[in-house]
């Protein structure tokens, strides 16, 4: 496995930590005691959650069998936008519930799950942009020689 390889796979720690909170958030709501006046918010909830968990399993894949270093990390880019778009989507429908026993649960974890992607989540990008722009200089160097 080479430098890229390692590069453009997310930490397996925070994968886990992602997905956890992502369970408890499918958990409240599927299971759990959570209110809106808007009739429809928690099933548009419920598939943005789902639509949030797809993303993360993206995020998550392996990039192995794309040949290309650089398409990996163009790869590994798309999927946390992917990843933060559908986020939005999911805050967007949470501010649509008002009520329920798992509100504060369910808030907590969607601000938990938020601060990952925001804080150790956005290293990784940082980390896969630099390495995708030095490619992008290399090559552009070995066209001009």
């Amino acid at each position: 496995m080479d430098d890229i390889d390692r590069l453009s796979e997310p930490d397996a720690q925070l994968i886990l930590r992602l997905r956890a909170h992502w369970l408890n958030l499918m958990d409240c709501a599927v299971w759990g005691d959570i209110k809106s006046e808007k009739l429809g918010a928690v099933s548009k909830l419920r598939k943005r959650l789902l639509e949030l968990g797809e993303r993360l399993r993206s995020v998550a894949a392996d990039r192995t069998w794309i040949p290309k270093p650089r398409e990996r990390l163009k790869n590994a880019l798309g999927s946390c936008l992917n990843l933060r778009e559908t986020l939005v989507l999911v805050e967007r429908a949470a501010q649509e519930l008002v009520g329920g026993n798992d509100l504060p649960a369910f808030s907590g974890e969607l601000i938990a799950f938020h601060r990952l992607v925001l804080t150790e989540l956005q290293a990784h990008e940082t980390a896969w942009a630099a390495a995708l722009e030095n490619i992008n200089k290399e090559a552009l160097a070995d066209d001009r020689e």
